[in-house]
């Protein structure tokens, strides 16, 4: 089960993330993205402190928005992975593409770094 929390800070959208992202529900973690991106939000948090699995397809829905991303100068970090779910991210190579911190803390420094 997989539960999606979207909020807008005061200068960044934050999405959170509880429970598991797969295939059943993968396309919820997509709305959520796009909906972000269609209201033209430039920094973007995601909250994954209790986010206990991922799979293939959760993890194609962020790759899937990396050009995105980029075309649209939009700044994403990923926050507070657990070390299971991290371990997949850097078996894949995928904290080389996406900025991954520990902690809303470090991933809001990352974010407005310039």
């Amino acid at each position: 089960m997989l539960q999606i929390e979207t909020s807008h800070e005061e200068k960044y959208a934050l999405i959170v993330l509880k429970g598991e992202v797969d295939a059943s529900n993968s396309v919820e973690l997509d709305e959520a993205i796009n909906g972000m991106v269609e209201d033209q939000n430039t920094h973007m948090l995601i909250d994954a402190t209790d986010l206990n699995y991922i799979s293939s397809a959760g993890l194609g829905v962020f790759m899937s928005y990396l050009e995105d991303f980029q075309e649209k100068s939009i700044r994403f970090v990923i926050f507070g992975l657990n070390d299971k779910v991290l371990h997949v991210f850097h078996i894949l190579g995928l904290d080389q593409l996406i900025k991954l911190k520990p902690d809303k803390v470090a991933a809001l420094q990352e974010l407005y770094e310039a």
